[in-house]
C-alpha cells in the first residue's frame, strides 16, 4: 500500500530534533516560531537533523529520481527558496506538542521546476516519545494552484477558494461484491450496464457488501468523526443520495476489467457537510481475482467545485448588483425570438444622476445607488422574467408571456418598491426613468428594445425638465 499510494509518502526519522528542542527549552526557549524566524540557521539545524529513512514511488516519480540515494544527494535542490517560512510552521507545530503538522509550500523537481504541494506528516502511533518514524504525505497541487494564481489575477476577490486536503485512505474488501459480478456473469448477462437499469436495486446490494477494514486519520477528519468505530457504523450517513450513480459507473468499470479508476464523487460528512471528492480506486497486487484488498484515496475538490460554480455565477451575472449581465441579457433575448413565449415585453431602465452622485459623494456613492437598483429589481419579477445590468447604469427588465398591461403594472410595482427603498435611504433618493414596450407581430426583439430605449431617453429627459435642471450640468449619464 505505501509503495503504490497515488501520493507522494516519506518515512523519516526526527528523533535528532526532538534531542534538540529539549536542549532549547533548557536554556529558556518558549516561543519558538521568533526563535526560528529570526535564524535560518537554526532551521537549517533542525533540517540537517532530520533523517528520511523511505521513500515510495510516487515520490521519485514526482522529483525525478532513481532512486532514494539520488534523491537524498540532491535533497538541496528540492528543499529550497520558499521552504524556509513553511518549515518554521511545519516544527513549531510539533514543538507545541501536536503529532501532526501541514503546510502549504513549494518543491522544486532535480530538473529545477516548480511544485505546489499540500504537505501532511504525523508521527506515527507508538513512536510518540521519540518521533524517530514521522509519515509525511505530499500532494502535488501545481495545476490546482496554477489555476488559483489565475484566478486571482483575474478576480481578487475570488482568491483562496481553492483549499486542498491531504488525503483519505480507505481500505476495503470487495471479494463480497466479486462473488455478486461474478454470479452475474455466470448467468448470461453481457451488457451489464443494460442489467443495473433494469435491476436498480443490485447496486445497492453491491453497496452493502463491501467491508471497509481500515481508514487513516485524515479520514476521520475529513468526515468529523472522533474514531473509526463511529464512522464505519455511520456509513450510510457517508455513502447517500448522490453517491449512487457514481458508484454504479464504478461497477462497470469493475465489470470491464478495470481494477485502477479515478472519477469525481459526492460523499458527506457525518454533519451532512457535502464533500466533492476525487476518488482514486485500486485493488492491491495479488488480489486482482478476489478484490480482498482494495485501496481508495479520496482528495477533497470542495473549494475547487465551489470555485468552479462561483465562475459559471460570474459568466452570466453583475457581481455589484447581483442582477444578471449584458451577456446573459443578449443571450435570453436571442432565445426568447426563438422560442418565445409571446408577446415579450421589455422594459429599459436608468439610473437618474448617477454622475452626479458620483462627482458630489464620490463613486462609493454611486455604487451604493448601483447596488440599492439592483436590490430593487431582483425584487421586482421572478423566473421566467429576468433583470440584467446592459451598462454603467442601465438595465433591461425582460418579461416573457406578457402584454403591455402586465407590463404597466410591472412598473407600477417598481414605482412602488422604489418609494420603499428610499425610506431607509432618505440622504441620496434613488431615481429611475423607465420605458417599456411590447413585442408586435413579426417584429423583432432588438426593435422592441430600441423602442423602450426611446421611451427611456425621453422619460429621462421629462425627469430634469421637471426637476429645473441643466442635464448637461448636472452631468446625467
Amino acid at each position: 500500500m505505501f509503495d503504490i499510494a497515488p501520493v507522494s509518502l516519506w518515512i523519516e526519522d526526527y528523533s535528532a530534533v526532538r534531542t534538540l528542542f529539549e536542549q532549547w527549552r533548557a536554556v529558556g526557549v518558549t516561543d519558538v516560531r521568533s526563535f526560528l524566524a529570526t535564524s535560518p540557521e537554526r532551521v537549517r539545524q533542525c533540517s540537517q537533523r532530520i533523517r528520511v529513512l523511505k521513500v515510495n514511488r510516487k515520490t521519485l516519480s514526482l522529483f525525478g529520481a532513481r532512486d532514494l540515494d539520488h534523491l537524498m544527494a540532491n535533497l538541496d535542490q528540492v528543499l529550497r527558496d520558499d521552504t524556509f517560512k513553511s518549515h518554521v510552521q511545519e516544527l513549531a507545530q510539533l514543538w507545541d506538542g501536536q503529532t501532526s503538522f501541514s503546510s502549504h509550500t513549494v518543491n522544486y523537481t532535480l530538473a529545477g521546476e516548480r511544485l505546489d504541494i499540500q504537505l501532511h506528516g504525523t508521527i506515527l502511533p507508538g513512536h510518540e516519545q521519540s518521533w524517530d518514524r514521522v509519515m509525511v504525505a505530499i500532494e502535488d497541487v501545481t495545476d490546482r494552484e496554477k489555476a488559483r494564481r489565475r484566478l486571482v489575477e483575474s478576480e481578487n476577490y475570488a482568491s483562496g477558494l481553492f483549499a486542498h486536503s491531504p488525503v483519505s485512505l480507505w481500505v476495503e474488501d470487495f471479494s463480497a461484491l466479486k462473488r455478486l459480478i461474478d454470479d452475474v456473469r455466470a448467468r448470461g448477462v453481457e451488457d451489464f450496464r443494460v442489467f443495473t437499469d433494469v435491476h436498480e436495486e443490485f447496486v445497492s446490494r453491491c453497496m452493502n457488501e463491501i467491508r471497509v477494514l481500515d481508514v487513516n486519520s485524515r479520514t476521520l477528519e475529513l468526515f468529523g468523526a472522533p474514531d473509526k468505530e463511529t464512522l464505519l457504523r455511520k456509513l450510510p450517513a457517508v455513502f447517500r443520495d448522490e453517491m449512487e450513480p457514481h458508484f454504479r459507473e464504478q461497477l462497470i468499470d469493475l465489470w470491464d476489467g478495470k481494477l485502477f479508476q479515478q472519477r469525481e464523487v459526492v460523499n458527506y460528512a457525518l454533519d451532512g457537510t457535502k464533500l466533492h471528492l476525487l476518488l482514486q480506486f485500486s485493488v492491491l497486487p495479488g488480489h486482482e481475482r478476489d478484490w480482498a484488498l482494495v485501496q481508495v484515496a479520496l482528495t477533497d475538490i470542495t473549494a475547487r467545485k465551489k470555485a468552479e460554480a462561483y465562475l459559471e455565477y460570474l459568466g452570466s451575472h453583475d457581481v455589484l448588483t447581483r442582477t444578471l449581465n449584458r451577456s446573459f441579457y443578449i443571450d435570453e433575448l436571442n432565445r426568447l425570438e426563438r422560442k418565445g413565449p409571446q408577446p415579450v415585453t421589455i422594459v429599459i431602465a436608468d439610473i437618474n444622476g448617477l454622475k452626479a452622485a458620483n462627482d458630489e459623494f464620490g463613486h462609493v456613492a454611486g455604487d451604493a445607488l448601483l447596488r440599492r437598483a439592483g436590490e430593487v429589481f431582483g425584487s421586482l419579477v421572478e423566473k421566467p422574467a429576468s433583470v440584467a445590468r446592459i451598462g454603467g447604469d442601465e438595465f433591461a427588465v425582460l418579461l416573457p408571456g406578457t402584454d403591455s398591461v402586465v407590463g404597466e403594472a410591472v412598473l407600477g410595482t417598481l414605482a412602488e418598491l422604489l418609494e420603499l427603498n428610499n425610506q431607509y435611504y432618505p440622504d441620496i433618493p434613488l431615481g429611475i426613468s423607465t420605458g417599456i414596450a411590447t413585442s408586435r407581430p413579426g417584429e423583432r426583439l432588438e426593435q422592441t428594445a430600441k423602442r423602450a430605449d426611446m421611451k427611456m431617453l425621453q422619460a429621462k429627459r421629462m425627469h430634469y425638465l421637471q426637476a429645473n435642471r441643466d442635464q448637461r450640468g448636472a452631468g446625467t449619464s
